[in-house]
């Protein structure tokens, strides 16, 4: 199979994905408890007639299937429904604010990165010093800390006490620091254990012993030919922990009182809002699915034996 029409067999098992997530999002929100009707009216003087009319005027009537396939027919088109708080179109709401959400995800990924692949090699370079104790340490908090915790411990220490930065908006660059840390820390933490057990397998190939014999200084055996091998494995951690930050948005943006898709679809459930609820988690798993493929076929970019494979 070449590399091409590897490429289209992953292109074509992304748009299935994509259309398994649709089915399932609709499928968990329509068996969700609760009627969306009652929260869009004061049922305390809404007659059964009203409720009955409306219930039919917004086709929540039907049978499930006429349903999906009414809300499917209308994805094709680019519609994703209206909210029933405000009737406010759903995909251009999404779309307004997903920039803010997708800068704070992707400023949340540099940190992790840099954090995440200078701590893990240095903590394989360094095995069993004081460095490589600290990066353990820092992984180690970073996977068992909840972002929420980080998010307020950091508060704490930079806006409340030494009020060096804005605890919360999303006005200027300098309210991106603090959230970004927050969110960024998990996949740090990730990043620093994959990283630092690939580079101690790495460093033990056949392929190191004979660059080390050609009298390659250490600095390029480990930093030009080493890393680039670990790194293999770590860019799967990488483009999972994009999808992961993206749904982590949704408590980021709420501490830290931040405009995103997080903080749509945190209002949205508190006001049983069904159509923005399916629309950003749907839009949501597209942007997932799209960062695995491209992660995906990266593979063959970074790594020459799978375009060999190839």
């Amino acid at each position: 199979m070449t590399l091409i029409s590897k490429a289209l067999v992953r292109i074509a098992n992304s748009f299935v994905s994509v259309l398994g997530s649709l089915i399932l999002v609709f499928c968990i929100i329509y068996l969700l408890p609760g009627d969306p009707v009652l929260s869009m009216i004061d049922p305390s003087v809404a007659t059964p007639e009203m409720i009955e009319n409306l219930r039919r005027e917004l086709g929540l009537d039907q049978p499930f299937y006429v349903q999906f396939v009414e809300y499917f027919t209308a994805i094709l088109h680019g519609d994703f429904g209206q909210s029933l708080i405000n009737s406010d179109p759903v995909l251009p709401k999404i779309l307004m604010h997903f920039s803010a959400t997708l800068i704070l995800t992707l400023t949340s990924t540099i940190f992790s990165i840099v954090i995440g692949v200078t701590l893990g090699v240095l903590s394989a370079i360094y095995r069993n010093k004081w460095i490589d104790i600290l990066a353990r340490l820092v992984g180690l908090f970073g996977i068992s800390m909840p972002t929420f915790w980080s998010g307020i411990l950091l508060i704490l220490i930079f806006s409340v006490n030494l009020n060096w930065l804005p605890a919360m908006g999303s006005d200027d660059w300098k309210t991106l620091i603090l959230p970004s840390l927050a969110l960024g820390f998990v996949g740090a933490g990730l990043i620093i254990r994959m990283v630092r057990t690939s580079m101690l397998e790495v460093v033990n190939e056949q392929f190191i012993v004979t660059l080390r014999a050609k009298g390659l200084s250490e600095r390029v055996v480990m930093y030009r030919h080493a890393l680039r091998n670990a790194l293999i494995p770590a860019i799967t951690i990488i483009g999972m922990n994009i999808g992961e930050m993206m749904a982590g948005t949704v408590v980021i943006e709420t501490v830290f009182s931040r405009q995103g898709i997080g903080r749509i679809i945190a209002d949205a459930i508190m006001a049983k809002d069904l159509p923005v609820i399916q629309g950003v988690i749907f839009f949501s798993a597209i942007v997932y699915v799209i960062i695995n493929l491209l992660v995906d076929l990266s593979y063959s970019v970074i790594d020459p034996r799978v375009r060999r494979s190839h």
